[in-house]
């Protein structure tokens, strides 16, 4: 029994190994077919990368790379074929605006024209970019060491740093332009690996630009061509690019080094000087942190000391210190801190730390920027890893552009360093540019989250050297990143903002006294005039929020006193930091735990008690504010009167000797400035012009180098939060009010037909020409689609503005469309109403043939409205005109809130507010016509003419009761009725009404007393008002009255009668029209 079991023990454990070394086989089989270039690929690798199928890569120069880079592919190493791996190579391997450099021989590669910049102008200096994209790898077939890939190499020089550029669809090619020059070469060769390294072996096609034979100045028939032709290049395959990149991401191996040279002999025309390429592996590369030895040669013992943080608040301890440095450090730019306190003559001070540049600055750094790049954070419990790129920016370089340089040079300073939550402190080992063992700088950073008017910083940091070199020794290196008053509600939070400690308000308290004098005129405004002043809400900190958006100004100014000459206006935003005890802006949240269910607000009785500390920054734009162009601002706001005293503070930019000689500084900064504020009031808007002052003062002496002069400027109209959604709430009211003047129109109107209902006598004498104006008025806004008497702008609607959603509403839309139908039946009852008056004048004159004259004609009365209003049109214009050209710092356009450009003086706005200005004149026809006609009749009647004249009168009464300025950012706010224009400017809204009641008296007038009363009271006064020579009631000079008797007795009676039957006829069928 035991022999049969150990039998089938042994048999089974044959079948066992029988099994697995088939299996083990099959493996073994499959794992030589993967590495077997000449064998098909599995479509699960082949699938990895997607191409244009419209483009092929043949790989038909395989055996020449072979030849070339074998001194490469025999160093290499078997190849790991992970799918995720091949996925990340093409990004991994693929660097953007890296730097180039050759040293120039007698084969330079490229041209550049330089011959448009100016050797003084503040252009930046022309940047040599290069440009790699690895656009195909050919995962079906391949060796054990080796891969057939693809890619395309730009090589740049610009002066804005555009170049080059590189598209979707590549080919060989030279583009070359005043400024600009750019080299585009396609490449194919084989991607291979070393122990330590990655990297491409490719030969190129380029179309290389070729040289002349003088060697001093090879590019002589490229300055003087105006274009490139074919002749001007000449095709060359014979271009060799090798590309290292290493394998692990560290401080001091992360370069990407890459040579581009010619396989060309020296004496071909198509050969030139090697090109040094270098750039640094990016976003696809995963950084290993573990340069702790190199870390503590610099930060140990931590945290290490130094003076950047002395007489500063609290820095950021939080447990989110990776998230602060993506949201406020990524790519920002942080100025330089002036030596102030560096007095050494010689370079020590002048050395922009541990950067090597070929420009010599001076202490005080001006132009000079750092951008903190390639930021890797990897947090912990209590502590986080960091790793970054520092980059100097000189004066004139793009910042933008050289946000996104990755070339390590002299001005980069790659970086490694730990934070702690218990100091706060981020400190850090610096290594210079390509070197590998140049890491002789130290870089502290701190994250400040308080803040007062000397301290407005997000980051503060300093670069020192720990370097034994004398030569590598430089004077501490400050820098920091300023925080806009925006951020503090955009990305802080509230837990990590703690307080503002205000250290002037004793200043501007004093301030305050010199210029609070007891007036009883003040204590008389200050009792019927209201401003800006926190809500009597539950919720204070949502009042003192609102209250510092109304003391926001974002508006253009004017210098005061007026310049005398033309100038571009200067634009000012005052910015609140704090108010009170808010800091920041507040967003409401509802519900339990948000601290404000118990609040109640205390009334206060004394001016003592409202006074609101306020902290602030007011940027002034224009090259002549260059000295206050920023200010740091702490001080008192009285809601009182609307006056805020505040002290500024100005970063300093002068002289290392100015600077060290100045021992009143704050912090470096001068903060011996005043700034008082004046806003307008809330209330009262019609009586005063709704403007700001801003008043900025230096309380140092005049022979101090940092004196500057008083500056005064005077806003233009602003609003407040509250005046704000009026504007949103206007057109509901103006909806209303345009619904009441049309219906008051339309029975004026209706009550004119029903007054010449039966009296064919008086309806003759009704100006068609008043008609047509009247009907000109309401025929506009249904052509146009604009609004009666109430105009707007009409502009295209932006659905993010909220007026969008109003307009939107069922509400304004029913509003709209019954305006629409009021303003139809207003002109369809104008147009009957004329169509009566023409049809009376046939009827008379068919009853009259031979007396034509004597029917009503308004031929005259048309040229001499004509007339008038020529005349009154092109007086307004020139007084327009000239008004326009006394104007300070007047512009010519505006921009709309869609961005579009519009003339503010188009002689068709103009003549389209004059036809404004004609319809308040209505009148003026009739008044000429009843002169004409010497009227004997009242063709018009009282609620006509008096009810008309009050609804053209509404809105200019209207404009003088709302707020003066609804929109002061747009020059056009009406289309007929434009406030901001000389035609209707306040003067106007005066004028206008008391000459259309003028000429209403004298409608009035001149019916209510007929020609004979007129000539009679005029004479008597001894005044002529009127020509005693009119054909209406004048006899025929050719005939004597005895004559006409006779002509008279000399009709048929046949004749007669004939007449009189005509006459009756014609009266009969006139009732029975009224009847219809």
């Amino acid at each position: 029994m035991e022999s049969k079991s150990s039998l089938l023990l042994y048999l089974t454990t044959l079948i066992f190994l029988s099994s697995l070394s088939i299996s083990s086989s099959l493996q073994f089989t499959h794992a030589a077919q993967m590495l077997d270039p000449t064998m098909p690929q599995p479509d699960m690798l082949g699938s990895v990368f997607q191409t244009d199928p419209s483009i092929t890569h043949d790989y038909s120069r395989f055996s020449q790379v072979q030849t070339e880079c074998g001194s490469i592919l025999s160093s290499s190493v078997d190849l790991q074929f992970d799918p995720n791996r091949m996925h990340g190579l093409k990004p991994q391997l693929s660097f953007l605006k890296g730097d180039w450099s050759q040293n120039y021989g007698n084969a330079p590669l490229m041209p550049f024209d330089k011959s448009g910049v100016k050797p003084d102008s503040n252009l930046p200096d022309p940047l040599p970019l290069s440009t790699f994209l690895l656009t195909h790898i050919d995962l079906t077939t391949h060796s054990r060491t080796a891969l057939n890939v693809s890619g395309a190499l730009g090589i740049g020089i610009s002066e804005n740093g555009t170049a080059p550029e590189m598209g979707r669809y590549l080919s060989p090619e030279f583009k070359f332009f005043k400024g600009s020059s750019d080299l585009t070469i396609i490449f194919e060769g084989v991607y291979t690996e070393t122990e330590t390294e990655m990297v491409l072996c490719l030969l190129g096609n380029a179309n290389l630009p070729t040289r002349d034979s003088n060697s001093a100045n090879p590019w002589i028939k490229w300055m003087k061509s105006s274009q490139t032709t074919s002749s001007m290049l000449s095709q060359d395959e014979m271009v060799l690019l090798t590309v290292r990149y290493p394998k692990s991401f560290t401080l001091t191996n992360r370069a990407v080094q890459g040579e581009l040279k010619s396989l060309n002999p020296k004496s071909s025309e198509k050969y030139f000087d090697p090109v040094k390429l270098s750039s640094q592996l990016g976003a696809y590369s995963n950084y290993e942190f573990g340069s702790e030895d190199l870390v503590s040669t610099a930060c140990v013992p931590y945290p290490y000391r130094d003076d950047s943080i002395q007489n500063q608040l609290e820095v950021y301890k939080g447990s989110s210190f990776c998230g602060f440095l993506d949201r406020f450090v990524s790519d920002e730019v942080f100025h330089i801190v002036p030596n102030s306190k560096c007095s050494d003559s010689n370079n020590y001070c002048k050395k922009l730390g541990p950067f090597k540049t070929k420009i010599l600055t001076n202490s005080v750094f001006a132009g000079v920027s750092i951008i903190m790049q390639d930021i890797r954070c990897e947090p912990s419990v209590g502590s986080a890893r960091v790793s970054a790129v520092f980059r100097a920016v000189l004066p004139r370089e793009n910042r933008y552009v050289a946000a996104r340089r990755t070339g390590l040079a002299g001005t980069t300073l790659s970086s490694e360093g730990v934070w702690n939550s218990s100091s706060g402190q981020l400190c850090m080992v610096g290594c210079l540019g390509l070197s590998q063992t140049d890491c002789g700088s130290r870089v502290c950073l701190y994250l400040p989250t308080a803040f007062s008017i000397a301290q407005r910083n997000l980051i503060i940091g300093e670069i020192t050297s720990i370097s034994k070199e004398k030569k590598d020794l430089h004077f501490p290196l400050s820098f920091e990143r300023r925080a806009h008053p925006s951020e503090l509600w955009t990305k802080f939070t509230t837990s990590q903002v703690t307080s503002y400690k205000y250290t002037k308000i004793k200043q501007a308290g004093a301030f305050l006294e010199r210029n609070e004098p007891f007036d009883f005129g003040d204590v008389i405004a200050k009792s019927l005039l209201s401003y800006p002043r926190k809500g009597d809400g539950r919720d204070e900190l949502a009042s003192l929020s609102n209250l510092a958006d109304d003391l926001t100004l974002h508006v253009s100014a004017i210098p005061e006193p007026r310049p005398i000459t033309r100038m571009k206006r200067p634009f000012m935003q005052l910015e609140i930091l704090s108010l009170g005890s808010l800091i920041g802006r507040y967003k409401n949240v509802s519900g339990p735990g948000t601290g404000t269910e118990g609040f109640k607000p205390v009334p206060v009785t004394t001016e003592a008690h409202l006074l609101l500390n306020v902290s602030g920054e007011l940027t002034i734009s224009g090259d002549l504010y260059k000295n206050i162009s920023v200010l740091n601002l702490e001080g008192i706001y009285n809601p009182i009167d609307g006056k805020m005293y505040l002290i500024a503070c100005r970063d300093m930019i002068a002289s290392s000797q100015v600077l060290s000689d100045s021992t009143d500084l704050d912090a470096g900064k001068d903060c011996l400035i005043e700034v008082k504020v004046e806003y307008p009031p809330t209330t009262a808007r019609w009586l005063m012009n709704p403007t700001a002052r801003i008043s900025v003062t230096s309380k140092r002496n005049e022979d101090d180098l940092l004196y500057f002069n008083t500056t005064n400027f005077q806003t233009l109209p602003i609003l407040y939060r509250a005046q704000r959604e009026d504007i949103l709430s206007r057109r509901s009211v103006e909806g209303i009010l345009r619904v009441l003047t049309l219906t008051l129109a339309i029975v004026g109107i209706s009550s004119q037909l029903f007054y010449i209902r039966g009296k064919n006598t008086i309806i003759p004498y009704v100006s068609l020409v008043m008609l047509g104006v009247q009907a000109l008025g309401y025929s506009i806004p249904l052509i146009t689609g604009a609004e009666a008497l109430f105009e707007k702008i009409t502009q295209e609607k932006d659905t993010d503005l909220p007026s969008y959603k109003i307009e939107k509403n069922q509400w304004y839309w029913a509003m709209d469309y019954l305006v629409k139908v009021l303003v139809m039946a207003a002109f369809l009852l104008t147009l009957r109403l004329a169509q009566k008056a023409w049809k009376s004048r046939i009827r008379m004159l068919t009853r009259s043939p031979l007396e034509q004259w004597r029917v009503p004609n308004d031929k005259k009365v048309f040229l001499y409205c004509l007339g008038i209003h020529s005349l009154g049109f092109v007086i307004a214009l020139l007084v327009h005109l000239i008004n326009v050209s006394r104007r300070p710092g007047h512009q010519e356009e505006y921009l709309d809130s869609k961005g579009k450009s519009h003339k503010l003086h188009d002689l068709g706005i103009q003549l389209e507010e004059y036809i404004g200005l004609v319809q308040d004149f209505f009148l003026l026809p009739q008044i000429i016509g009843n002169y004409l006609w010497k009227i004997e009749c009242k063709p018009l009647r009282k609620s006509y003419y008096i009810g008309l004249t009050l609804v053209r009168l509404f809105p200019h009464a209207y404009d003088c009761v709302r707020a003066p300025v609804i929109n002061p950012y747009f020059g056009e706010e009406y289309e007929f009725v434009n406030t901001s224009s000389d035609f209707f400017s306040k003067f106007g809204d005066v004028m206008i009404p008391l000459i259309s009641i003028l000429f209403m008296v004298a409608v009035y007038v001149q019916q209510r007393w007929n020609y004979e009363k007129i000539t009679s009271t005029v004479k008597s006064g001894q005044k002529k008002l009127l020509s005693m020579g009119s054909r209406v009631y004048e006899r025929l000079p050719s005939m004597s009255s005895f004559e006409a008797e006779l002509v008279v007795s000399a009709v048929k009676e046949a004749e007669f009668q004939e007449i009189l039957r005509k006459d009756a006829t014609a009266q009969i069928m006139d009732e029975i029209e009224e009847k219809l």
